[in-house]
Order: C-alpha cells, then sequence, then structure tokens
C-alpha cells in the first residue's frame, strides 16, 4: 500500500487550468481517471488525510503510485478527453455503468445495396438505422412480422439471398407476399431502397401521415369497387395499428426525449434509461455501477451520458434530455450534446405534467434494478470470497490469489502443439488478458518440457516489463536464472512509454495454476526458480481424481467436492482448457486448408480463386503450361512462372479414399487442396480413433 505522500507533486506544479489527470499504480497501469475545472483545487483533495477521505477513495489513492495532468483550453475539451481516456484505459477505480445484457436492436442496414431489417446486439455499425433497444428479441420479430405485410422489406442473410437470385426462386416470405422478393428481380434495387425508406420513416415515428395516406387509398379502393384492394388496404391498417400498440403514447406527439433516472446508495447506484420516438417508448435499458468515490447524483448522471451518448452523432442524441439532477456545471455536457447531435439539445429536470410522471416511472424501474442487481451480486460475492478463501487456506497462500493464471497443452498426436493462459481476477474471467502460444523450442509431444517453455516465456516477459518500468529493487539481477538460448518473445509486443495500459505478459498473478498433476507442476516451478521469482504460487489440478498438486509434495491436496475454491479451480482449468483446444483446432484446420499457391509472393485471395476456377483443380493447374496459367486474367508472364515453379516444388496430395468401398478416387481434385475448404484430408482410420488422442 502506498503512501500518498510519496508522490504527492510539489506545491506549486500543479496548475490551475481546466484539465484531465491520471492516477497509476507501481506497475503503471491506469487506475483513475478524472477531469476538473481547476486542476490544483481537485487534486488536493486527494493528498487531504486520510482518515478524511471516502473509504473507497482511500482505497485509491493508496493503490497510486504516481499522478499526472493534462492541460486542455476548456472544460468542454477536458470532458472529450477524459471519456476518451476511461474508454481507452478502462480504469479499474471509475465509474462505469455495466449493462446486465446486450440489448437487441430493430436494425436496417441501409449500407447494403438491398437494405435488409433484421435484430442486431453489440457496436452499432455505421450506415445501419437502428431502433430500440428491445427488453427482447421476440419483441422486435413480432413488430417486424406485422409491418412486412406493409413494407415487404427483405429479410434474409445473405447466403439465403445468393441462392434465391442463383436459382431464381424467393423463398417463402417471397410467396407469401411479406418480402418483395429483390433477389429475383421483381422490384430494383431504387424501389426496394424506397420501401426500406418508409419502413425507417414509420418505426422513427413518422406514423399518421402513412395511415393517413392508406385510409385514403382504402377509401378510393372502396369508391370504385375495388373490394378485395379495399380490404387488403384495411388488413395493412390494422396490422400497423397493431405494431403502434406494442409501444403505448406517453408523450406528446412528435417528442422526441430520453429520459434518465437514477437510484443510488452508498456503495452502487443503477440508471434507468427511456428512450421516447414520435410520443411512444422505443427502447429501454438498465445500467449499473459501484460508486468508487464520494459522488454526487449529478456526476453519476454525467458519467452516464458520456457513456450514452459518446459514440452517438445526429437523430441518435435527441432534442431533449430529462434527468434528475443537473450535472455541476451543466454548460460543457450540453454544448458537447449539442456537439454530437449538430443541433440545440435540452437538457433539463422535468418540473410537472405528462413528463414529470414519466420520469417518476423511470425512477421506480431503477429503484426495481437496484434492488434486483444487489440480490444477484450478494449470492455472487458471497460465493466467490468463499471460494477465493478456501484456496487461500488450502495451499496455504500469504493472501486471497485475486489474480489466477491457468495454463494448458493441447494437441493431436503431437502436432500443432499449442498452449493456453487464461486469467480470472477476483474470480471473474478477465478475457481480454487471455493469451496463447505456439511451442516452437522442440517437436514433438512433451507435455512437461511444454508447460515449462510456455511458463519460462510468460515469465521472462514480465520480468522483462519488470525491467522496463524500473521496478527492480537494488541488487536484483533481472537476467539472473535465465536459461541459455531460453525463447524470446518478439519485441514488437513491447509497451510504449505512455500507454499506461500493461498489455500481454506484464502483470504477475498470486497463484498460477496447471492442468496436470505432479510433473507439470514441478515444470511450471522449475521454470520459475530459474527466473529467480519465488513470490507467485504454483499448483496443479489433475483431471482424474480432481487432486491438488503443490510443488515437492508427494501427496496431493483434496478439497471437498462441494467446495466452493474446488468449484473455481475446475472452472478456470476448464477455461483453460476449452481455450487450447479451440487454437489446436484453428490451427489444425488452417494446415490442413494449406495450399502450395499459398507460397506464391503477391498472389492474392481472389487471383488464387480465378486459377482454380479457370483450370477446375489444382491437379489440372499443375499440369498447365505457364501459357497457359498466363490465359487467366490478372496473371502476367512473371507470375504465372512463378506459380508453376511453386507446384512443381510441392509434393502433390495423397489420393482421395472412399472409406466407404476402399475406392481410390483418382478425380479431378486434391483433396485439402482444391478451393482451400476447411474440410480435413480422407483417412481411413476410424474418427473416433482419431478423436481419442486430441486434447
Amino acid at each position: 500500500m502506498a503512501d500518498p505522500s510519496s508522490y504527492r507533486p510539489k506545491p506549486g506544479e500543479i496548475p490551475d487550468s481546466p484539465g484531465v489527470y491520471r492516477f497509476r499504480d507501481e506497475h503503471r497501469r491506469v487506475i483513475y481517471v478524472g477531469k476538473a475545472k481547476s486542476l490544483r483545487q481537485r487534486l488536493a483533495n486527494y493528498f487531504q488525510d486520510l482518515a478524511g477521505l471516502h473509504p473507497r477513495t482511500r482505497s485509491m489513492v493508496t493503490t497510486a503510485a504516481s499522478v499526472e495532468w493534462t492541460v486542455v483550453s476548456t472544460e468542454v475539451e477536458a470532458l472529450q478527453l477524459e471519456y476518451s481516456w476511461i474508454k481507452e484505459y478502462d480504469p479499474r477505480f471509475n465509474v462505469k455503468y455495466r449493462d446486465d445484457k446486450s440489448y437487441p436492436y430493430l436494425a436496417v442496414t441501409m449500407n447494403e445495396e438491398f437494405p435488409r431489417v433484421q435484430v442486431m446486439r453489440g457496436h452499432k455499425k455505421k450506415g445501419v438505422r437502428y431502433f430500440g433497444p428491445y427488453a427482447h428479441a421476440w419483441a422486435i420479430r413480432d413488430t417486424v412480422d406485422l409491418m412486412l405485410r406493409v413494407f415487404p422489406v427483405r429479410t434474409c442473410s445473405a447466403g439465403v439471398f445468393k441462392n434465391a437470385a442463383r436459382t431464381g426462386r424467393p423463398c417463402l416470405l417471397g410467396y407469401i407476399d411479406k418480402c418483395s422478393a429483390p433477389c429475383v428481380d421483381r422490384v430494383s434495387a431504387e424501389d426496394h431502397r424506397e420501401l426500406a425508406e418508409e419502413f425507417c420513416d414509420f418505426m422513427a415515428g413518422r406514423t399518421g401521415t402513412y395511415l393517413r395516406r392508406l385510409e385514403r387509398r382504402m377509401a378510393d379502393a372502396a369508391e370504385e369497387m375495388e373490394y378485395e384492394r379495399a380490404a387488403r388496404l384495411r388488413d395493412d391498417i390494422g396490422a400497423l395499428k397493431k405494431a403502434m400498440e406494442k409501444n403505448a403514447v406517453v408523450l406528446a406527439d412528435a417528442t422526441d426525449a430520453d429520459l434518465i433516472a437514477v437510484a443510488e446508495d452508498e456503495l452502487e447506484a443503477a440508471v434507468q434509461i427511456f428512450h421516447v420516438r414520435g410520443g411512444r417508448v422505443r427502447g429501454q435499458r438498465g445500467w449499473v455501477t459501484d460508486k468508487v468515490e464520494e459522488i454526487t447524483t449529478g456526476a453519476l448522471v454525467e458519467h452516464a451520458l458520456q457513456q450514452l451518448y459518446g459514440e452517438e452523432t445526429g437523430d441518435a442524441v435527441p432534442r431533449e434530455v430529462l434527468v434528475p439532477a443537473l450535472p455541476d456545471p451543466v454548460e460543457p455536457i450540453q454544448q458537447w450534446l449539442t456537439e454530437r447531435r449538430g443541433s440545440g439539445v435540452s437538457l433539463r429536470i422535468p418540473q410537472r405534467g405528462d413528463k414529470k410522471a414519466l420520469m417518476e416511472t423511470v425512477a421506480r424501474n431503477a429503484q426495481q434494478g437496484l434492488v434486483l442487481h444487489k440480490t444477484k451480486r450478494a449470492s455472487d460475492l458471497t460465493t466467490r470470497s468463499r471460494a477465493l478463501e478456501e484456496i487461500t487456506d488450502a495451499l496455504d497462500l500469504d493472501s486471497a490469489p485475486l489474480r489466477i493464471e491457468c495454463y494448458d497443452i493441447s494437441h493431436l498426436q503431437g502436432d500443432d502443439v499449442v498452449a493456453s493462459m487464461v486469467v480470472f481476477e477476483d474470480g471473474l474471467a478477465r478475457k481480454s488478458e487471455y493469451r496463447r502460444f505456439q511451442i516452437k523450442g522442440f517437436a514433438g509431444q512433451d507435455d512437461v518440457r511444454s508447460m515449462h517453455e510456455v511458463i519460462t516465456r510468460r515469465f521472462r516477459r514480465y520480468l522483462a516489463e519488470k525491467e522496463r518500468t524500473g521496478e527492480w529493487t537494488d541488487g536484483e539481477d533481472p537476467g539472473a536464472g535465465t536459461p541459455a538460448g531460453g525463447l524470446a518473445e518478439p519485441p514488437g509486443n513491447t509497451l510504449t512509454e505512455d500507454d499506461g495500459r500493461p498489455r500481454r505478459f506484464a502483470y504477475p498473478p498470486q497463484l498460477v495454476v496447471v492442468d496436470g498433476g505432479a510433473p507439470q507442476v514441478a515444470a511450471a516451478r522449475r521454470a520459475l526458480d530459474e527466473l529467480g521469482i519465488d513470490d507467485i504460487a504454483v499448483c496443479g489440478l489433475a483431471k482424474r481424481l480432481e487432486e491438488v498438486w503443490l510443488p515437492g509434495d508427494d501427496d496431493p491436496v483434496v478439497l471437498p467436492r462441494s467446495s466452493e475454491g474446488l468449484y473455481l479451480l475446475q472452472r478456470v482449468r476448464d477455461e483453460a482448457h476449452r481455450f487450447a483446444i479451440t487454437y489446436q483446432r484453428a490451427k489444425r484446420a488452417k494446415r490442413f486448408r494449406a495450399s502450395p499457391l499459398d507460397d506464391v509472393p503477391g498472389l492474392g485471395e481472389t487471383r488464387k480463386q480465378a486459377l482454380l476456377k479457370h483450370f477446375g483443380s489444382l491437379k489440372k493447374l499443375r499440369s498447365a503450361t505457364i501459357d497457359q496459367i498466363c490465359e487467366v486474367p490478372g496473371i502476367g508472364r512473371k507470375t504465372a512462372e512463378t506459380i508453376a515453379g511453386a507446384l512443381a516444388r510441392a509434393a502433390p496430395a495423397a489420393p482421395a479414399v472412399n472409406t466407404a468401398t476402399g475406392e481410390i478416387m483418382d478425380d479431378t481434385e486434391e483433396p485439402g487442396q482444391s478451393t482451400g475448404s476447411p474440410g480435413e484430408p480422407v483417412s481411413t482410420g476410424a474418427p473416433d480413433e482419431r478423436r481419442g488422442q486430441e486434447r
């Protein structure tokens, strides 16, 4: 634990100007980012008597080892820079709202030639119109099913669309008039795009004009005694009204607003957002966050606005944003919202009428969200804490292993040997820290040597980062214990001085878990000893009896089957195994897809496909002359000579075998070579026998 006075800036060093500041820990990781109207006044609050600080602020300043700042011209610039750094560094002590799920949106891909209506989650893409978010994907599908009767826009995937275009037959929706079937040229691309635009206009809230137009057309059809067309229009109007009823009118027509409510206690806060478009609630979402420091409701609202609109522009930022409390000062955030929208944005607290009543509804949802989150998290935190305590006691550790790394080796009969490293922090998977390795030091199958190599490579990188950041104590030798001829990681992966985010292997665990028994544990411990690392615990988890092995012990540690600690170790081990075998299979599939054409410099995928399409197979291409190869569009004589040389050097693959009859198929294609498809070469061995050797 650091003493804040050890890194406190000298009096007069901190400027009395707007700016953004960063606290870093001893490993140079950015742990907190903040902005201030006056850096001098704001930073002075962190270096007062520790007893007077909020408990979590006290934890932050004692975890930090340094502070730095950047001066900007205005508070709006400070707001923008703060948002950018929080997104870049992901500081552990900052207020970060967490979605309890990935909300689905109704999306229209206007960036395609034939726009498609579909359900989308995750990051928003450029050129796609989004509506929502919705609470459930089925709610989107119900709405779309009703609206396709009136707006028969394409909903099929690219593969289905191309297949229909190739066969000249539309899918079922095309036959029942729920798709205008642009795949078979029933409508032109321009007409289909116009249809998609009308769909988007209706979803955006411009409903009244379109309904009145349909009603006039229905009346005209009835007047002309075209009763079938009138009945169809009547049903269309009914379908649209039914779709509109799914979103009740809550505010005056044409009102576009987002309502944000906050429910909080001393430690946590929940935010609920209602998206109102055209007077109707078009989407809803909820977030929760830890309150890392003493923070006002206005500051929580400011962070919510940053996260909500940080990636949005144009109409995605509404004309009106209603909040329970205004940030102090309010002008910078309001100006920032206006810049993102491109026109004026009103940020205010509703005082009376329908908007205040709706805000009370949003606030009740926020309160319920906080209660539900606390109910879930209480059980989760209790279980994880008990698991870490049990591991600490069973392995006789000095402190709870807040960061656990697990390693596993995977191969198929000694080929494509790879390893995985997974990371769990506070009992939860930290997937951004996962790493994978190719075994380079030797060929063949030897799990013990492989484990020694992987641990050596990972922690040699850690030592290199420790030396680079100047963390060596007096008398330490960063190279001590490094075996001669050891494998070094590529220098291109090192951090820059100003990065602040230790990547790959720069942060040490408290516990290393290996998938295996005593031999693998001994190899891992020996690798650490050779590097001079003695403050990281090692254990292994054997699959057969789920025994925990410690270095140098003749007998394993047996945890009770009902132990939360054993369950956590099993989860870590199983995740490492899953990650390793996924990588190994991908590597093997890539090797099977390899072609002699891959070795031809400057020959891209497009020209490879052109060659194979022209000749029909790799076998025919191999027997072609240079002049014949030159006939392929885009292939010059020099390239043709290079291709012929590469194919001459490559040995032809073995003929394919029909596993049912044993017949050798001397076909025009060579298995696994013709088109680069992911299929594996044919083998006469039984599938179960081959798969049984994979680990």
